[in-house]
């Protein structure tokens, strides 16, 4: 069995979205400085890197990330590239998702510029709201995006998150999908169980043929 890693790594360098805690790893104790062991103190915020958001994250009285449907996080995906040109995840892009898909990530000009620098870029490619609603009309359950946010709103009202997790979808933010060619996988995937948590970093993995 063999392994994509397809999560961001977490350091100090780590991008975070604009007005998000930054990544700290800050050592505490050392074995080079005569420390029976090594022991880092970690500081992030609960959306950072490669993240599950649930439905809490926006909706009052929505499950926190502890008491999710891990069922959605783990089974085949479907990988979408989509073409460098493309600056949205529209309801026409969307439409190219095989009706049945429970799990779709997609692919966009956002990893090719993760691979080539980790710092924050404004103009990702994210996804609309015709775009969300047409993914949940084809039976998607699971949205990931190669981009920090889900979504690229400059109104406050967020309604790309508000359609999908008020649908009952999960969205899987922070990916690394460069290296992910575009077909079926088997997608693994587990945030951390943080007790009433508004979001998850997680480890995802496709495990390929």
């Amino acid at each position: 069995m063999r392994f994509l890693d397809i999560s961001t790594a977490l350091a100090p360098s780590t991008a975070a979205f604009p007005g998000d805690p930054p990544v700290a790893v800050v050592p505490q104790r050392r074995i080079s400085r005569g420390d029976a062991y090594n022991l880092s103190a970690l500081t992030m915020s609960s959306h950072a890197g490669t993240h599950v958001d649930p439905p809490s994250h926006f909706l009052a009285g929505g499950a926190p990330v502890d008491r999710i449907d891990l069922g959605l996080l783990n089974g085949p995906c479907r990988v979408v590239a989509v073409g460098p040109s493309t600056r949205a995840i529209d309801a026409s892009v969307a439409s190219t998702v095989p009706a049945g898909t429970r799990r779709v990530l997609f692919r966009t000009s956002n990893s090719e510029r993760w691979a080539r620098s980790e710092a924050f870029f404004p103009d990702y490619v994210a996804l609309t709201d015709d775009g969300a609603r047409a993914l949940l009309g084809l039976g998607v359950r699971l949205v990931g995006v190669d981009s920090l946010s889900v979504e690229s709103d400059t109104t406050g009202r967020f309604p790309v998150h508000h359609t999908l997790l008020g649908a009952g979808a999960l969205i899987l933010e922070g990916l690394r999908l460069a290296e992910a060619p575009e077909g079926e996988f088997e997608l693994r995937c587990l945030p951390l169980r943080v007790e009433d948590g508004d979001g998850g970093p997680a480890r995802a993995v496709l495990v390929l043929p």
